[in-house]
């Protein structure tokens, strides 16, 4: 039997690992998820700036307009601190950010100790609904530092069986 995975791939860092979802703890995250990457995404990256070790990657809005699956989403499998490896995704409701008329949908790729959901908003639960292969985690860290260092990027995230 074949566990649903999102493929992770960003060229210049030389990122590329599989995460394991996880929609046995995380349903209505994982479907969000295996919808949205239907056909592979590029989505832009950025290392984040609050949350301390994480390539944060927003889900461009024009991709959710419209979208019967861009709906308001549950914490699930919640966590405030991530752990290497984690991919969370956290939802952000329209307004809660500035103002921002717009949700937020962020999949955040947590590579290293000491990641934490605080934001400029306050304290954001989000759901750890995938994980980066256990094999692959220091190529991860690794590339992920080559992010922080370079700056933003484009993440491509593809559906995958592993």
């Amino acid at each position: 039997m074949t566990t649903p995975a999102i493929r992770i791939t960003e060229p210049r860092s030389k990122l590329s690992v599989t995460a394991l979802l996880l929609p046995e703890k995380a349903p209505e995250n994982a479907a969000f998820l295996q919808t949205y990457l239907a056909t592979p995404r590029v989505v832009p990256g950025i290392h984040a700036m609050w949350t301390g070790p994480e390539i944060s990657c927003p889900v461009p809005s024009v991709d959710l307009e419209g979208r019967s699956f861009a709906k308001p989403l549950p914490a699930e499998n919640a966590t405030l601190t991530p752990q290497p490896g984690d991919i969370v995704l956290s939802y952000v409701p329209p307004r809660m950010w500035g103002g921002n008329p717009n949700a937020i949908f962020d999949i955040g790729l947590y590579y290293g100790q000491g990641a934490r959901l605080l934001f400029p908003i306050g304290w954001l639960a989000g759901s750890v609904v995938a994980q980066v292969l256990p094999q692959e985690r220091e190529q991860f860290a690794a590339a992920c530092g080559v992010i922080r260092r370079n700056g933003a990027c484009d993440v491509t995230f593809s559906l995958v069986e592993a």
